[in-house]
């Protein structure tokens, strides 16, 4: 499903004014690989990335999002990075802006597969040979391989 009914149902009140969400972005590792979609929308190849429900735990988002994305089951290892993307108008007016948790992820079990309709295709790349994209979700990927113990956010100086 690519919006959420909670979402549908705020929509019907507040049109196509500018919504606040909560939302997760999945790097799931497998070795020296990263799992990536390509988005049924854009044709971006991204992480897994997806919208919290409400009163949902944000890693047992991270996770059923991965499922349900690209049929590959994984489990969280940690927070990565916390941020806050820029505002995305969908073609229809709608507006929203994310809180995005980016999550490192484990493989478990699975071949990569466009499982939803929100994707075309779902495959393992090598970190040294990543398909074009943005800058951020390069940066996302980036803060989910590196080894600070800490998740990264930005704090203005």
């Amino acid at each position: 499903m690519a919006t959420p009914d909670f979402v549908l149902s705020l929509r019907t009140k507040i049109g196509t004014a500018p919504l606040w969400l909560s939302a997760v972005t999945a790097v799931v590792v497998r070795g020296d690989e990263v799992l990536m979609v390509r988005r049924a929308d854009t044709g971006a190849w991204t992480p897994v990335t997806g919208i919290i429900d409400p009163g949902e735990e944000p890693a047992v988002a991270a996770v059923r999002e991965v499922l349900e994305e690209a049929d590959i089951v994984s489990a969280p290892e940690r927070l990565a990075r916390v941020g806050v993307t820029e505002e995305v108008v969908y073609p229809n007016g709608d507006r929203s802006q994310y809180l995005d948790l980016v999550f490192r992820m484990r493989w478990v079990a699975g071949t990569p597969a466009p499982a939803d309709g929100e994707n075309t295709a779902a495959r393992w790349f090598a970190l040294d040979d990543l398909p074009a994209m943005s800058q951020d979700m390069r940066r996302r990927i980036q803060a989910a391989l590196d080894d600070e113990p800490g998740a990264q956010f930005r704090y203005p100086e």
